[in-house]
């Protein structure tokens, strides 16, 4: 299940009409580390592991609908924060990743 969420978030972002490629390429590769990372992560706390992935699609989805509502964007990526908090001694890339993507999404959908 979270494979395929992730893989839903890859296709999101590789289909965005609204992204410039360098923000897509950016973007895409973000969504790589946070696969690895993810993937670590799901053998010791698999529910947190889909619960950021989840948090993960549903920005992306937010941030790249035709008409962006930026109450949205910024409920899902508070969503997406809260989900890695608690992770950020034991996994600080896991955060790093999701901070950044957090960063860009906020600013396509503000």
């Amino acid at each position: 299940m979270i494979e395929e969420t992730l893989r839903k978030l890859e296709e999101r972002l590789g289909g965005a009409e609204g992204l410039d490629e360098t923000r897509k390429r950016e973007l895409l590769a973000l969504v790589n580390a946070l696969k690895e990372e993810v993937r670590g992560l799901s053998q010791t706390h698999r529910e947190e592991a889909g619960s950021i992935a989840g948090f993960a699609q549903l920005s992306a989805y937010e941030a790249t609908r035709k008409r962006p509502d930026p109450a949205l964007v910024g409920l899902s990526l508070e969503g997406l924060k809260r989900a890695v908090a608690a992770f950020e001694t034991s996994h600080p890339r896991l955060v790093q990743t999701v901070n950044h993507i957090s960063q860009i999404l906020a600013n396509l959908g503000i």
